[in-house]
């Protein structure tokens, strides 16, 4: 049959077909053909799965025709889908389908609510199982480990703790923690890459556990990093703290921006526009949106019991951001790097408390 005679591979498309997926015409994947770039994309997340290779070492670039920004390449095929006990209590999107958390589209752009009793234990409580996490993953970086390694280790560390990793399966997210390599902004997809010498790394942990997430990334080193990837790291995490310290009862949302904003133009850095901190607790992602740039029109006031996200993504370059064809990897338009810290604040009557603070034993500090 001709690849005029094919039909549409999208679930409930029955047009003629002659686009074929790239990934598969290199791998030599026959009838994978769709009608339109709309409908390879609505069919992604299913189709991928075809990718399989039979031979592990066989490493290839899933998007060979895409305009990539910088030197980073995909590298795949992806593991699979990791198991997670059936005893683990999981969120509400774990099993769907289509990845959706039903609780957030109903209730997450609702007025945010205040934090208090044993849910507030119960949250301190997560918010450490995560930092433990980080750490943990922090302690397996090195040169020519992969990314999928680190993924492993968060996974296995999570399950260890009872805790489901909230990355995985969140809107068909494939993985269990997000890993975002030098020019990459966020929501990185651990694949089959070996970390390089001079990478740096951002490794961003969240959990579900007793009905509550964690959030809380950090960048680090690998190996030998030049000067000024280690200044655009340092002013990253002196950005969070910033923002940080006014956090208090009568603060507005909106005023993190500013902060963030003039101490990372001082030092010849931006800040990206695309994405924000959030509350977070019983839901993943929930009200207030929390932007990390100044002028932003950020709604709400900070009162005690207020649980949230603070997470700016700084940039060499432009603060203008773009997104592979795995509908998550987020990078520079111009291929410079990023870096990014996430912390979860809590609004306390006299002031604010970070619940993903570091612990005694936590790796020692890079940028020291």
């Amino acid at each position: 049959m001709s690849a005029t005679e094919q039909v549409c591979k999208t679930e409930g498309c029955d047009k003629q077909a002659s686009l074929q997926c790239p990934t598969c015409k290199k791998l030599e994947i026959e009838g994978s053909y769709f009608c339109s770039q709309e409908c390879f994309r609505k069919s992604w997340a299913a189709h991928k799965s075809e990718h399989v290779v039979q031979d592990p070492k066989r490493t290839y670039d899933p998007f060979p025709s895409y305009p990539y920004t910088g030197t980073l390449r995909p590298v795949y095929p992806l593991t699979p889908k990791r198991y997670v006990p059936e005893d683990i209590p999981r969120p509400d999107y774990a099993e769907r389908s289509d990845g959706m958390s039903i609780q957030e589209r109903t209730y997450g752009n609702a007025q945010m609510s205040s934090v208090s009793g044993e849910d507030l234990e119960t949250m301190r409580r997560v918010c450490k199982l995560g930092r433990e996490v980080l750490d943990i993953a922090a302690r397996a970086i090195k040169v020519g480990v992969t990314t999928d390694e680190i993924d492993r280790v968060v996974h296995e560390a999570t399950i260890a703790r009872k805790a489901y990793p909230s990355p995985l399966n969140y809107y068909n997210f494939p993985k269990s923690v997000c890993t975002s390599v030098n020019e990459v902004v966020c929501h990185g997809i651990p694949d089959q890459r070996k970390l390089e010498d001079g990478d740096i790394l951002n490794i961003d942990i969240s959990l579900y556990k007793d009905g509550f997430h964690a959030d809380l990334n950090k960048t680090y080193f690998v190996g030998n990093v030049s000067e000024e990837s280690k200044k655009l790291v340092k002013t990253t995490r002196e950005c969070l703290q910033k923002a940080i310290d006014i956090c208090k009862p009568g603060t507005k949302y909106r005023e993190l921006g500013a902060q963030i904003e003039k101490h990372a133009r001082a030092n010849g850095f931006s800040v990206v526009r695309t994405y924000c901190g959030h509350g977070v607790g019983k839901m993943f992602h929930s009200a207030p949106n929390v932007p990390h740039y100044a002028s932003n029109r950020a709604i709400g006031v900070m009162k005690p019991g207020h649980v949230f996200t603070i997470e700016p993504m700084i940039n060499a370059g432009s603060y203008d951001d773009q997104t592979w064809r795995d509908g998550w990897t987020a990078v520079t338009v111009d291929g410079k790097r990023s870096a990014q810290f996430e912390h979860v604040v809590l609004i306390t009557e006299t002031g604010h408390e970070v619940l993903t603070r570091r612990l005694p034993d936590s790796p020692p500090s890079q940028l020291a």
